[in-house]
């Protein structure tokens, strides 16, 4: 087997210690309005408070993301979801390692810690429900009997709704740091990984093939969110019906090797995407992965069309 650098090794040791979730993802953006239509009309339940979006899914109470107002596009930070009999020991091993347990920023309240990674990204740790799926959550392919339509009229074609937030892939100036703090600091595990050029890692309790992804740049960044939907018609829905309100730039239909989702990716107002996604590989909490180092032309995807340059660009970072 090809060796793997940063490889952190499962174990099913009941005191194991780690994150459970990634709780959710906060953006900033130049103009609130401009985010609360884009994640609106992919199939989100955007409330207003102020300057400030809760961005959740219909039919669940939870807020998997926020979209604050700045100066421009970045990453504000990522919160992670623990058990609070685990919260004193995350703590304790963040600053055994060397890392500097800082304030909230202005405006958050939280029952946690806060730190920064080796890249300058901004961490929460907080008490809170688990929101990683304790199983794996399948897509459907719906059929019909012989001289029956299947499809419908367009029309009368139904909204997409995602279900949940998968994963957040962002981006880092060394996957083998990204790898190596993640692990060491919220118990993350590796999936599987490409070279040094994108990661993939996993929740100990059991979650997705990723809840936190990282992909090679200049400078720190935010990638694209991925949201899980029930059908492979869901996701090619989605992508229609996102095109029809004029965000015709993407990646998609395809399926990806690592993870095995189906997928498709429209690009934001701001340069990064927001996936849909269907029938993600799952990784339970006692199960070891054959986690591997991959060659990148066999990693990317199984089948899909051309991959645009701009998928590829850190905008954050300034590339264009």
């Amino acid at each position: 087997m090809t060796a793997i650098r940063g490889f952190v090794a499962p174990t099913t040791e009941a005191d194991a210690l780690g994150v459970h979730s990634l709780d959710q993802f906060v953006l900033a953006v130049p103009d609130a309005t401009v985010a609360e239509n884009f994640y609106g009309n992919f199939g989100l339940d955007v409330t207003r408070h102020g300057n400030t979006l809760a961005i959740k899914t219909f039919d669940h109470d939870h807020r998997w993301g926020s979209v604050v107002e700045g100066e421009r596009k970045a990453l504000h930070h990522l919160s992670f979801g623990c058990y609070a009999e685990d919260l004193p020991q995350l703590k304790a091993r963040v600053e055994g390692n060397g890392v500097k347990v800082i304030d909230p920023p202005p405006g958050f309240e939280s029952n946690g810690f806060w730190f920064r990674s080796h890249d300058n990204v901004l961490i929460e740790v907080k008490v809170a429900p688990k929101v990683s799926p304790d199983h794996k959550t399948g897509g459907t392919l719906v059929s019909v009997p012989e001289g029956v339509a299947g499809a419908g009229v367009r029309m009368k074609a139904p909204a997409v709704r995602p279900r949940r937030l998968s994963h957040v892939l962002i981006f880092t100036t060394s996957i083998d740091e990204s790898i190596k703090f993640y692990s060491q600091n919220l118990g993350l595990r590796l999936s599987d990984r490409s070279a040094d050029l994108v990661a993939f890692m996993h929740g100990i309790h059991g979650s997705d093939h990723h809840l936190l992804a990282f992909v090679k740049s200049s400078a720190p960044g935010f990638h694209h969110c991925s949201w899980d939907v029930p059908s492979i018609n869901d996701i090619g829905l989605g992508a229609m019906r996102m095109a029809d309100k004029g965000y015709t730039k993407g990646w998609g239909l395809g399926r990806h090797v690592l993870g095995s989702n189906y997928f498709h990716y429209v690009r934001d107002p701001w340069g990064s995407f927001a996936e849909y996604s269907c029938d993600i590989d799952y990784i339970p909490s006692d199960r070891r992965w054959p986690a591997a180092d991959h060659k990148p032309e066999d990693s990317f995807y199984l089948w899909g069309p051309e991959v645009p340059r701009e998928f590829t660009l850190n905008c954050e970072a300034g590339e264009s």
